[in-house]
């Protein structure tokens, strides 16, 4: 199996940017879909943004045009570059993975999860 731990969260003013990392261990992890999901409180988990095996990328609404997800399969490593942060993005992100190599946009299609890193975005 593969374990995920994420880092690079935190506050950050309107307008500004964070870099999230997912790094992964164990499993064979060039063959996994990896996505990124949130969760701001007392609503539902979003889905953000996911990669394949080979790079295709899809985006959520909200974050398209602003968000990036890229992956460094020989580092185990996915990120999520977050520019033009805005107080509507404040959450709690979580690094996902599947056993399989194409992405998708549905919580439940994803085995494995990370411990969730907090982004405040502050007005």
């Amino acid at each position: 199996q593969v374990q995920l731990v994420e880092s690079g969260g935190g506050l950050v003013q309107a307008g500004g940017s964070l870099r999230l990392s997912c790094a992964a261990s164990g499993g064979f992890f060039g063959n996994y879909a990896v996505g990124w999901f949130r969760q701001a409180s007392g609503k539902e988990r979003e889905f953000v943004a996911a990669i394949s095996r080979r790079g295709f990328t899809m985006y959520g609404d909200s974050v398209k045009d602003r968000f990036t997800i890229s992956r460094d399969n020989v580092k185990n490593a996915v990120y999520l570059q977050m520019n033009g942060l805005k107080p509507e993005d404040t959450a709690v992100y979580y690094c996902a993975a599947r056993d399989f190599p194409v992405p998708t946009a549905t919580t439940r299609d994803y085995n494995y999860w990370g411990q969730g890193a907090q982004v405040t975005v502050s007005s």
